[in-house]
């Protein structure tokens, strides 16, 4: 049976694919948005569910379901549940992965695209790329177990300034699907 060195990393991308791939081209959009009765109660927990690959299409497909007036309310409200899944995640970055970011970080891959990366960024930059990088993923729809994990493992980031990221890049990410909903 194979062994593989970071298997809490490739159980991460696993999942994440594995989920596209279940609810890619759903047909039950509709279904989804019908499930919960009262829409902040459901954004709030669509914003939860918004932050985890296996879970992100149905909170997707929830906010691009929503017809709603109250556009930069619905997307704070699900924002906090974003706020408190991404808290969860680097909670568990930190304490779980950070053994195999530490052996990641040794591996020749990673030696060597550092090595490119200092002589083309200074290190201000650098770090910069890797915060737009992981703001970017934190905003889209693409599960932020990735963007936080980033953070998580390659910053010194403090957990009530990812909470306020969180908070601005889900209430973006969201109001963002909701407008494509409401247009």
């Amino acid at each position: 049976m194979a062994k593989f060195k970071y298997p809490k990393l490739m159980s991460l991308v696993v999942i994440s694919i594995l989920s596209y791939a279940i609810f890619y081209g759903m047909e039950t959009q509709d279904k989804i948005a019908s499930l919960i009765p009262y829409p902040y109660l459901a954004a709030f927990i669509a914003g939860l569910l918004f932050s985890y690959g296996f879970t992100t299409p149905l909170a997707v497909g929830y906010f691009l379901t929503l017809k709603t007036d109250g556009l930069l309310l619905m997307a704070s409200i699900g924002a906090m549940g974003v706020i408190i899944s991404d808290l969860i995640l680097f909670k568990i970055a930190r304490t779980h992965f950070m053994d195999e970011f530490r052996r990641l970080e040794k591996t020749l891959i990673i030696r060597e695209i550092e090595k490119e990366e200092r002589l083309l960024l200074k290190p201000r930059h650098r770090r910069l790329l890797l915060y737009i990088i992981s703001a970017v993923i934190i905003a889209s729809p693409l599960p932020n177990e990735l963007g936080v994990s980033m953070l998580a493992g390659l910053t010194k980031i403090k957990a009530y300034q990812l909470a306020i990221i969180s908070f601005i890049l889900g209430t973006l990410g969201i109001a963002g699907m909701l407008l494509i909903a409401n247009l």
